[in-house]
């Protein structure tokens, strides 16, 4: 099972998030062998490799991959800093997306390669809810762990 994550660079955990989170995970997989594609930008994403990184200590099936958009020099530099965290580094296929738009095409790749996302969105613009967006147009299944009244449109 493949699953990803979704949320807006500037998000906040909290402890009610992770325990949710990690309690989802728990009910969806069933012990089933899987993989976490993640993409390593921004708040939400740290949040969504601690809350892999605690699944997978408990569940050795597990596996957390990085999802690069890009192969440039900083990706060079910390190679082997990302070999210890995750098991695999994936690129996928958008050499030909100019660099601008890396990000969301590497966001799109990941959305189709999930049987299922996990999200933080609670504003109605910006890549994370362009991503999710994306997911929900090509029905997807998410959850959107943001606990306020939000409507996707």
């Amino acid at each position: 099972m493949i699953i990803t994550f979704c949320g807006h660079s500037n998000y906040i955990s909290t402890l009610e998030d992770e325990t949710r989170l990690l309690n989802l995970l728990e009910i969806l997989t069933i012990e089933k062998p899987v993989d976490f594609y993640l993409g390593g930008h921004g708040n939400f994403d740290n949040f969504a490799f601690r809350c892999a990184k605690k699944y997978k200590d408990h569940h050795p099936n597990t596996n957390l991959v990085f999802i690069t958009p890009y192969l440039d020099k900083c990706l060079h530099e910390r190679k082997s800093i990302l070999e210890k965290e995750y098991n695999q580094i994936i690129y996928p296929e958008i050499e030909h997306i100019p660099q601008k738009f890396a990000i969301m095409a590497r966001n799109k790749w990941m959305i189709d390669q999930a049987d299922y996302i996990f999200a933080y969105v609670r504003k109605h613009y910006g890549g994370a809810y362009k991503t999710l967006l994306y997911a929900h147009k090509h029905q997807k299944p998410y959850t959107n762990l943001y606990q306020g009244d939000y409507e996707l449109y």
